[in-house]
């Protein structure tokens, strides 16, 4: 097999497949005046959420609105109408400097409507809700159709449909069918609802992306730029670079590392895949399967302890439960997740016959780490933070302070102040898309309290499972189950089917919201814990990115590789069929999550191993590979006794092992009848 020669990216290349498939880094372009007024703003909407979070006595809704004006604002000035904005004469009498003079009047009425509330009195807001005046609903309808445009522009069409959808069916309630149907409610109702309340644009989700997640995103720029990110991708290559298929086991735990201080799977797509993608196509990987990997491990970033992308967050106010809780429950998920991935990694190498990084290739962990220990220690703190029951976003103030005073001692990736500039409005410019679907996604959940649709979706859901398990349980063999136990599959099935069509379109954590709203009241019903529930929605949303055929992270990495992005796609959705498997076994067995009701390290153990030889088994199948070739039977054989093992108890794991057993006899005679005729 021939090496590959395929040149290396540029970073303008990276960037611009980065801003290609990931529409919340499409900024457009700015003339020099403005654009060092946006940078201004940005390091100033950082500086304020550090300074907010840390050590200021901000009133909670003016500052999920000065949070707020600060997002719509910019979001008007840096995404265009159209993802690709047609080159227009900068000078032109209706732009300045480059940006059409109506999106800069948008910005400024964005952030007075957005400021408009939370400025005014206490008491006169008390007053007013129930009885907007005629400026409230005008400053309200305002905000609402601001906010969608602003998520359209910075985020897709799809998750703005949504939020219009859901205002429909609160004015048309009446006129709905069925369970759906309801008492309507008129356009002030909506606007008192949304505008006026907690409960709206002004709810949850925004409060979360002003309190915590900005300055995670934040920390994340900040560690990378003192030189995080690189120790992660060399000690990645030390441990994993010599061996089989040594580049794509480097992409499994460089993106593992890079996933506890970045949320975002297309970023860290492009940021490790620059690397290990043409690294694993020299060894001899197919370029589609190169891609596959790195987008796969790459998705495993929002599922990975400490910052989970935005969802670690949702569920601590939503579950009321400390964050040390949630990222304990999402260890060993993400854990298994990449154990998944790299099984098939190994086999596949293994089936190829191909080779390691040779001893020169690979970085010395002697250098790697006297160059970039001191990186580490910001993290450190702000694990530790975190464990010792410190809120989220005073571990992460001080995470930040960290960064900066290893960055401005470090003598290997010493910080500038102009590295400190740009950093500053760097992590500001990544949480814009994200504020703006935030606002959006509140919108959906203030019509979800306003209607109660969300129990209504839960009944149709549970209804609808009900019935297909009556009809299933009268089956002859599928009678053994009772009613309950299929009403509960065939809803987790519908359920992420869900989540999975909707993760397509929308990011990750405004998936995971709007489908907490509906899940959750149906699981519940189904007598499934809430912290279960909330983490098979958000796997099932992360699983998006790797799905086709709207997978970006499978189609970012293929567009470095330079391969089929629809084969990649289907590659990575094999690569990363655990994901799929995991919340299954979480749900049947919610040990795995480790804090979940019931724990005992006995069904944690037996669940763990029971997952990993399915997991395995699974890879085997899909593989077409153990120690020699599988033929077909013996692939469909191992698939179906996989389940054994992911079902939970001693009894279906003995019985999957008594099973394997004549495939694991036929293969080692097999392996040893092959080196017998070399």
């Amino acid at each position: 097999m021939t090496a590959d020669t395929t040149p290396e990216l540029t970073p303008e290349q990276l960037a611009e497949i980065e801003r290609k498939f990931d529409p919340e880094t499409a900024f457009r372009p700015t003339g020099r005046t403005l654009g060092i007024i946006v940078t201004s703003v940005l390091v100033a909407m950082s500086v304020y959420h550090f300074y907010a979070s840390g050590f200021g006595l901000v009133r909670e809704l003016l500052h999920r609105g000065i949070h707020l004006s600060f997002v719509l604002g910019l979001v008007f000035i840096l995404f265009g109408i159209r993802k690709t904005d047609p080159a227009m004469p900068p000078r032109a009498w209706y732009r300045f400097d480059g940006v059409p003079l109506v999106d800069i009047a948008l910005a400024l009425l964005a952030v007075g409507a957005a400021l408009y509330l939370p400025l005014l009195p206490p008491a006169a807001l008390a007053q007013r809700v129930g009885n907007p005046s005629p400026a409230d609903i005008f400053m309200g309808s305002a905000l609402l159709v601001l906010t969608l445009e602003a998520t359209r522009r910075s985020v897709g069409p799809t998750l703005p449909i949504i939020g219009l959808l859901f205002i429909a069916f609160a004015y048309f309630g009446p006129w709905m069918p069925g369970a759906l149907k309801h008492g309507g409610s008129s356009w002030l109702g909506i606007i008192n609802h949304l505008y006026m309340t907690n409960q709206g644009i002004y709810g949850i989700a925004i409060g979360v992306m002003a309190q915590y997640v900005f300055l995670f995103i934040l920390f994340g720029v900040l560690a990378t730029r003192i030189g995080l990110g690189q120790l992660f991708i060399d000690l990645a290559m030390v441990i994993a670079g010599r061996y089989s298929g040594g580049p794509a086991k480097v992409a499994i735990f460089s993106s593992a590392f890079m996933g506890t201080i970045s949320g975002s799977s297309i970023a860290n797509t492009v940021t490790t895949g620059a690397l290990t993608i043409p690294a694993m196509k020299r060894v001899g990987y197919p370029a589609h399967f190169s891609a596959a990997v790195e987008a796969t491990a790459s998705t495993g970033g929002q599922i990975t302890p400490p910052i989970l992308g935005a969802a670690a967050f949702i569920m601590v106010e939503y579950l009321e439960i400390p964050l040390r809780d949630v990222l304990a429950a999402a260890l060993f998920p993400a854990l298994l997740h990449y154990f998944g991935i790299f099984i098939m990694v190994h086999l596949e190498a293994k089936k190829l016959g191909l080779r390691g990084l040779r001893a020169e290739e690979l970085p010395k962990m002697g250098v790697v780490l006297k160059d970039h220990w001191l990186s580490l220690i910001p993290l450190v703190i702000l694990v530790y933070l975190i464990l010792s029951g410190k809120t989220p976003d005073f571990a992460a103030v001080y995470g930040i302070i960290a960064c900066l005073v290893v960055g401005f001692l470090n003598p290997t990736h010493r910080l500038s102040i102009k590295d400190l500039w740009e950093g500053l409005a760097s992590g500001a410019k990544n949480t814009l898309a994200v504020g703006a679907a935030a606002a959006t996604v509140g919108v959906v959940v203030g019509v979800v309290t306003l209607t109660g649709v969300g129990f209504r979706l839960g009944y149709v859901v549970v209804q609808t499972a009900t019935d297909i398990g009556t009809m299933l349980s009268s089956l002859p063999v599928l009678g053994y189950f009772a009613v309950t136990q299929w009403a509960l599959f065939t809803s987790l099935i519908l359920i992420a089917i869900a989540c999975i069509i909707m993760g397509a379109g929308i990011p990750t954590t405004a998936t995971y919201i709007i489908l907490v709203a509906v899940a959750a009241p149906a699981l519940a019903q189904l007598q499934v814990e809430p912290l279960v529930a909330h983490f098979f929605v958000f796997y099932y949303g992360v699983l998006a990115d790797i799905t086709p055929p709207v997978a970006l992270a499978a189609y970012a990495a293929a567009g470095i590789a330079g391969s089929n992005p629809f084969k990649t796609g289907n590659t990575a959705f094999r690569l990363g069929i655990a994901k799929a498997l995991v919340p299954f076994v979480f749900v049947y067995s919610p040990a795995l999550l480790l804090v979940a009701d019931g724990f005992t390290w006995w069904a944690f153990t037996v669940t763990l191993i029971g997952a990993m030889l399915g997991i395995a088994s699974l890879g085997v199948a899909f593989s077409g590979f153990l120690f020699s070739k599988l033929k077909t039977w013996e692939r469909w054989w191992v698939a179906l006794v996989s389940f054994l093992f992911i079902a939970p108890g001693l009894l279906t794991m003995g019985l999957g092992i008594a099973l394997m057993l004549p495939v694991l006899v036929i293969q080692i005679g097999r392996r040893n009848k092959a080196m017998q005729a070399v």
